[in-house]
């Protein structure tokens, strides 16, 4: 019997060709679980017992282009950045008669680390008229400890994770004299500068960013659990530790500060798109009074219009709250027309909002299987995603309109599709449900596909709760959100913690920018 004859691929259709690759994909998953099952099988004989841990899914890793070349760039010289502080001459033991040929120079970095104690002598006048005039003190005194004890300890405590006992006795083993109180006086008091400052680079990164990407994770304050929330994009990052999870809580992170709250077009459509009852919301848009300076002043709005006592189901007094919040932010010139990230949490669903691939796979990816068929049908469905998702990486770098309308059939074609295992159908249906969340980035290619960044930015934050537990006051809990969040700014833009620190500090020498001017200079492209 003759074979049969090979149909070139160039003459297959498109839809062919995909056809033919998940026929393949799914032959070789199938070769793959064979080679599984025989491994399990090697393993029994050896005796070794236990499911493995399932690892990361690696759908990001996986799906990068190949690197154009494998040529290792050209290096400068490190020893040219370096400035040199100190010249010592080595001498050599030479017999008579030798000639000089200069010197052969080998560098040697040392650190210094020594208490200075500088005794400030103020001069003390007795004026004819009685009076004790005292010099006053130098600029950048504060206290019993200088600037570059200061900017060391916010370092170290902020960048270098180190606990408070052991900064205590690390101070105290170079010779410095300093208590634990005072080191804790040190980290929270008379920040108000930097906590501004942070306030600031929020402000300004939420008026000019095209996309934010948004997390949370666990926090304590004051002996119980918290929430600590990260926001931010390629150029600022913001932390902000509230007492729960809610909608209304992170709406308030997003308000940056302000304390007022505003009844606008914006707040109304708001409290339309969360089914807020149409006559609570007649009576909020006909009164006069729009703006409110603070929450007492609105609250005494809501209960003058009977809003506080109604028992109806959505509750209005906190869709109206969320709605004069939204349009107190919207008011301030934030998020203007700006795309939120997250990794599907509810609170976070708010007016242009994207989904993160990599949470969606991981649903596919950790769905248990009890057969050889359903495995196989996660397999496929797992290569096709992640193909789709390579696919969606290509277009954010070269979009095209006729690639998005076929990107837009192809994730049809894989999240419609049954296959017969009805966890995996039910999971694919829910997931086809988040469609236009999952495509936003067909309409805003600059938006990314995954939160990795918002991951990223909380780990200090997870192994600074691991280390040091909890703040005990609000001012520790406002300093702790507040330089995490400037360190990974500088971070991103390519600024000195250590340089950063000296400056504000009033060191010599050490210089660094206005961050929030940093941020507004490099927005996001649109």
């Amino acid at each position: 019997m003759s074979a049969p004859a090979k149909i070139p691929l160039s003459s297959l259709s498109r839809g062919e060709l995909e056809a033919l690759a998940e026929r393949l994909l799914a032959e070789n998953d199938a070769l793959k679980q064979a080679v599984a099952g025989l491994k399990a099988e090697v393993a029994t004989l050896k005796g070794v017992e236990g499911r493995p841990e399932v690892k990361p899914s690696g759908m990001e890793k996986g799906t990068e282009p190949a690197p154009a070349g494998t040529g290792r760039g050209a290096k400068g010289s490190k020893s040219a950045r370096l400035a040199v502080h100190e010249d010592r001459v080595v001498a050599a033991d030479v017999p008579a008669g030798s000639r000089f040929k200069g010197y052969e120079d080998f560098l040697v970095q040392d650190l210094v680390l020594r208490p200075h104690v500088v005794r400030l002598r103020r001069e003390r006048w007795l004026t004819p008229d009685g009076r004790t005039v005292v010099a006053p003190m130098p600029a950048g005194i504060a206290g019993h400890f200088g600037p570059e004890l200061r900017r060391f300890v916010l370092a170290q405590y902020h960048q270098g994770q180190v606990t408070v006992p052991r900064l205590v006795a690390q101070l105290r083993a170079i010779g410095v004299l300093i208590s634990k109180r005072q080191l804790v006086r040190l980290l929270n008091r008379g920040q108000d500068a930097f906590l501004a400052e942070a306030r600031e680079v929020l402000r300004a990164g939420l008026a000019t960013a095209s996309w934010v990407s948004v997390d949370d994770t666990g926090a304590r304050h004051r002996h119980r659990n918290a929430v600590c929330t990260q926001l931010g994009d390629d150029r600022f990052a913001a932390f902000a530790t509230t007492a729960s999870k809610s909608r209304l809580n992170f709406l308030q992170v997003l308000r940056a500060g302000y304390a007022d709250y505003v009844i606008d077009a914006e707040a109304l459509a708001y409290m339309r798109r969360r089914s807020l009852a149409g006559p609570v919301i007649a009576r909020l848009a006909e009164h006069p009074e729009y703006h409110f300076a603070d929450e007492a002043a609105w609250h005494r709005h809501l209960d003058r219009l009977g809003i506080i006592g109604l028992t109806v189901t959505p509750d209005p007094v906190r869709i109206a709250t969320e709605g004069a919040v939204w349009g107190s932010i919207k008011a301030h010139g934030l998020l203007p027309d700006t795309v939120i990230l997250s990794d599907d949490a509810g609170q976070f669903a708010l007016d242009r909002h994207a989904l993160c691939w990599v949470h969606a796979e991981r649903l596919v990816h950790k769905l248990d299987t009890f057969t050889d068929r359903q495995h196989a049908a996660q397999q496929l469905v797992r290569a096709l995603i992640w193909w789709f998702y390579a696919d969606l990486k290509a277009y954010r770098r070269a979009p095209e309109r006729r690639r998005r309308h076929e990107l837009r059939a192809r994730f049809d074609r894989i999240f419609r599709r049954r296959t017969g295992f009805a966890t995996l159908d039910r999971l694919l249906a829910r997931l086809h449900a988040n469609k236009e969340e999952l495509l936003l980035v067909l309409e805003r290619p600059e938006v990314p596909l995954h939160t990795n960044g918002s991951e990223r930015d909380l780990r200090p934050q997870v192994v600074k709760r691991k280390l040091s537990g909890g703040t005990r006051s609000e001012a520790g809990r406002a300093c702790r959100d507040a330089f995490l969040g400037l360190l990974l700014t500088c971070a991103k833009l390519g600024v000195s913690f250590w340089a950063y620190l000296g400056h504000r500090l009033g060191v010599t020498g050490a210089d660094a920018p206005y961050l929030p001017d940093l941020v507004r200079m490099r927005s996001a492209p649109a």
